[in-house]
C-alpha cells in the first residue's frame, strides 16, 4: 500500500533501471574476459556452450516456466532469442580471439547503434544530417580502432566475425522485448534451453577433449562465465527493457566497450593503443548522439 506516503520522484525512480543496465553490461564484460581464458582448451564455440548451459540450468530452476501451457506460439520470441543468443555469443568470442576483448566487443556495439539510428523517425533535414554524422562518427571510431597510424596489420576476419556479432545482437535488441511478454525470465530461460539443445553436442566433445587435470578449471571458469555473461545479465535485460524504452536501453549500451576495455586490460592484460581508445570513445559516442537525436526528433 502506498497510501499517505510521497511518491517517489521521476529521477529516483528512472535510476534503478539505469544501475541495473550498468552493472549488467559489467557483468557481461567481466564473464565475456574469463571466457576468452578458456580459448586454449575449448575454443570459442566451447565457452559458447558452456555458457548456453549454465544459463539453462540456472533460469530454468529458477523459473520453472509452464512450457506446456504457454505454448509454442508464445514462446517463439524466446526460442529465437536462444538462436540469436549462439550465434552473437560465438561470433563475438571469435572477434574476441583475434582482435581483443576491447575492440571486438566496440565493433560488435554497432548492432546498437544500428537499432538507435534505424529506429529514429521524423525530425526533418537536419535530424536525418545528425543521423547521418552520426553514422560517421561511427564508422571513424572503427576506423581508428584498426590503429592505422602504427601500420598493423588488420585482421580482416576478426572484424568480420565482430560485424556478425553487431548483426545479431541488434536482434538480440529486438527480440529481448518481445521475449520479454512472458512472465518473470521465463522469456531468458527459454532462450537458454534452446541454446543448449544447439551447442551441447559439440560441447560435450570439446570436453572430452580436455586434459583431465584441467576439466576442474574449465568447468569451473566456464561457470562463472555463464553466470556472469548470460544467466545474471539477460535476465535483468528482459526486466528492464519492460520499464524503460528501446531508445535510453540502445544509449545505455554504450557501457559495454568501456566494460570491455577495462576488463580486457585488467584480466587478460590486452592493452589498447590510444588511437584505438580514442575509436571506442567515438563510437561510444556516436550511439549516444544517435539517440538524444532520436529524442528531439520525436
Amino acid at each position: 500500500m502506498q497510501t499517505g506516503r510521497t511518491p517517489p520522484r521521476p529521477g529516483r525512480e528512472g535510476a534503478g533501471p539505469v544501475a541495473a543496465v550498468a552493472f549488467s553490461a559489467s557483468s557481461v564484460q567481466a564473464g565475456a574476459a574469463f571466457g576468452a581464458t578458456l580459448f586454449p582448451l575449448i575454443g570459442p564455440f566451447g565457452v559458447t556452450g558452456m555458457r548456453q548451459l549454465v544459463s539453462a540450468v540456472a533460469l530454468l530452476a529458477i523459473a520453472r516456466p509452464p512450457l506446456l501451457r504457454l505454448g509454442l506460439r508464445r514462446l517463439l520470441p524466446a526460442v529465437l532469442l536462444g538462436v540469436v543468443l549462439v550465434g552473437m555469443n560465438f561470433t563475438l568470442y571469435s572477434a574476441v580471439q583475434r582482435i581483443g576483448l576491447g575492440l571486438g566487443v566496440t565493433v560488435e556495439f554497432l548492432g546498437p547503434l544500428g537499432v538507435a539510428l534505424l529506429g529514429a523517425r521524423g525530425g526533418g533535414a537536419r535530424a536525418a544530417a545528425a543521423r547521418a554524422g552520426c553514422g560517421a562518427l561511427a564508422l571513424i571510431g572503427v576506423v581508428l580502432i584498426t590503429d592505422p597510424l602504427t601500420g598493423a596489420r588488420v585482421d580482416v576476419i576478426g572484424l568480420a566475425f565482430g560485424a556478425a556479432a553487431a548483426i545479431l545482437w541488434a536482434a538480440y535488441i529486438l527480440l529481448s522485448e518481445r521475449a520479454g511478454a512472458l512472465p518473470g525470465v521465463t522469456g531468458t530461460a527459454v532462450a537458454g534451453l534452446t541454446g543448449t539443445v544447439l551447442t551441447l553436442p559439440v560441447l560435450v566433445l570439446l570436453l572430452l577433449a580436455v586434459p583431465r587435470e584441467a576439466l576442474p578449471h574449465v568447468l569451473l571458469i566456464g561457470a562463472i562465465t555463464g553466470v556472469l555473461s548470460s544467466a545474471l545479465p539477460y535476465s535483468i535485460d528482459l526486466i528492464v527493457l519492460r520499464r524503460m524504452p528501446r531508445s535510453l536501453f540502445g544509449m545505455l549500451q554504450s557501457l559495454h566497450p568501456v566494460a570491455a576495455a577495462v576488463f580486457g586490460l585488467v584480466v587478460l592484460h590486452q592493452l589498447l593503443g590510444p588511437v584505438q581508445v580514442g575509436g571506442i570513445a567515438a563510437v561510444c559516442a556516436a550511439n549516444v548522439l544517435a539517440v538524444l537525436v532520436a529524442r528531439r526528433a520525436r
